[in-house]
Parts: structure tokens; C-alpha cells; sequence
């Protein structure tokens, strides 16, 4: 595995996203509209995140050629959905003057070419923008984690989710009982093409490295007495077409605690302070 970069370098300037502030955003599930233009989202952290989202997805295959899919986990076949996605992706970044295009060279804010018709879709969509991308499809428990590249997980593996069902993923996460995983697929199953959902949720960490990939049984260090990060994830849902599949999409804000707004700073909950979590399942 590629060396992390650090602090400051991947950290924004500000919190964009601070959800224990919002009424909607504060309560579970917490999902509302996605703005128009808004499903994607480029910050001033873009170029460092994305170097290191680079470096990550470049290292997905082990020094024995067997495939680490911490990072990334395909499917054997390029499928209709795996195209949706970088469609889908194409559309929203093509929006945004910084991006340019050439041919089959799609070129970010930073200045680094994807080649399209030489990555896998799936690998293009990833290397574009900030986002993880999971791909959910129904299946006869519901909807499933099939695929995914997920370079910033927060304390999860894909390795170990991959092939389960949304009760599956969620373990051991308490609150996604029965009747929670009840409401989030009638929203999943409800959701229309293009119009996407979206909600966040809020962790500190004493680590401001954004990969941080751990099992289930594995418990996130954290010492409230030590430097803390404010550690934000925007979570969207959107339904691609013509496949129906979702596409669960992970844009991750991170900020010393120090560098919260005032306001931000005073409302912050003393149980994420003290290491607990906000606004987790989904």
C-alpha cells in the first residue's frame, strides 16, 4: 500500500457540510433532494484527495498480481450499470469549467487526464472526482453491494461488505434494526432516475488519514484528549438508467476541529467529541 498523505494536504479549509446543524440532516435516516447541478461535489481539497485516490486505486492490485479490494471490487464483466455510472458521471462533471475534454481525454481541475476508452468505466468514474462510488442492485434479499471503489472508508472494508444486502452491510452498527432497513428500501425502491437523495453523517478521529479500513470486530482508536478531525461524509443516492441500478455515492469533508465555524464548533455534539458517531446507518 502506497504511503497516506497527511494533514494538511488532504484536509478543506472549512466544514461545507455540517449536519448536526440541519433539523432534516440530524435525524435518520435523514435523506432529502439533491440540489440540480449539486450530485457531485469539488472542493479545495480536490487535488490533494484526488492524488491520493490515484495513488490508492493504482495500488489495487497486490505484489502477487491477486486484486486488494480494500480499494476496489469489480465485477468480472463490464455491465450496463458500470457504464451508467461514468454516463452519469460525465454529465455532472461536464458542467464545471475546470474539467476540459479531448477526445477520449477527460482532464480534471488538476491538470490529470483519465483516458476513457482506456479505463474501465468503473475505474474512470473513480479517478474524475471525489467521490466513492458502491453500486447497489436488487437481488432476492433486497438491495446488494455488488461492486465498488471505496479509497476513503470511514472504519469499514469493501472487502468485507461486498455481496451483502443493506442488514448485512450495517453490521454491527446498532441503530439499522429491522425497521430502519425496512424504510431506507422503500426509499431505495421509490427513488426515480436522476434525482437523487442525499444525507451525511459526522465522526471525529484522532488519525486525519482518509483511509482508514477496519473490520468489524476491529473498534476505532480514539482518545478525546488527543488532536481531534472532524471527519464528515456526504452520502447521495441515485438511480442510474437504463439499468435501475443505485449508485451510492461517498464525498468525505475533513477539518481539525480547530477550523470548525464558531457556530459549528459551539453545536458540535459532545458525544461525536467524545468519539461517538452522528447520523451513521444507511
Amino acid at each position: 500500500m502506497t504511503l497516506p498523505l497527511q494533514a494538511p494536504e488532504i484536509c478543506q479549509s472549512h466544514l461545507g457540510v455540517a449536519p448536526w446543524m440541519d433539523a432534516l440532516s440530524a435525524r435518520l435516516p435523514g435523506l432529502q433532494p439533491v440540489a440540480p447541478g449539486q450530485w457531485l461535489s469539488r472542493d479545495d481539497a480536490f487535488s490533494a484527495q484526488m492524488a491520493y485516490r490515484d495513488r490508492l486505486i493504482a495500488s489495487r492490485f497486490n505484489d502477487d498480481g491477486t486484486t486488494n479490494d480494500n480499494v476496489v471490487s469489480l465485477k468480472p464483466h463490464i455491465e450496463q450499470a458500470e457504464r451508467d455510472l461514468l454516463n452519469a458521471v460525465l454529465t455532472a462533471v461536464e458542467e464545471d469549467p475546470l474539467y476540459s475534454r479531448r477526445g477520449n481525454m477527460m482532464y480534471r481541475p488538476d491538470g490529470v487526464g483519465v483516458n476513457l476508452a482506456a479505463e474501465r468505466p468503473f475505474i474512470a468514474a473513480a479517478r474524475l472526482c471525489q467521490e466513492d462510488f458502491l453500486m447497489l442492485e436488487k437481488g432476492e434479499n433486497g438491495f446488494t453491494l455488488t461492486s465498488g471503489i471505496l479509497c476513503f472508508p470511514a472504519s469499514w472494508t469493501l472487502r468485507q461488505k461486498i455481496g451483502r444486502d443493506l442488514m448485512g452491510i450495517h453490521l454491527p452498527v446498532d441503530r439499522y434494526d429491522p425497521s430502519m432497513g425496512a424504510r431506507v428500501d422503500r426509499v431505495l425502491g421509490a427513488l426515480q432516475p436522476g434525482k437523487a437523495v442525499w444525507r451525511a453523517n459526522v465522526l471525529c478521529y484522532n488519525d486525519p488519514n482518509l483511509y482508514q479500513p477496519r473490520l468489524e470486530i476491529e473498534k476505532r482508536p480514539f482518545d478525546a484528549g488527543k488532536p481531534l478531525w472532524v471527519r464528515v461524509e456526504r452520502q447521495s443516492l441515485l438511480r442510474l438508467s437504463p439499468s435501475g441500478a443505485i449508485v451510492f455515492s461517498i464525498h468525505t469533508w475533513l477539518v481539525p476541529i480547530e477550523r470548525l465555524a464558531e457556530d459549528q464548533a459551539m453545536s458540535l455534539p459532545e458525544r461525536v467529541r467524545n468519539g461517538g458517531s452522528m447520523g451513521e446507518p444507511l
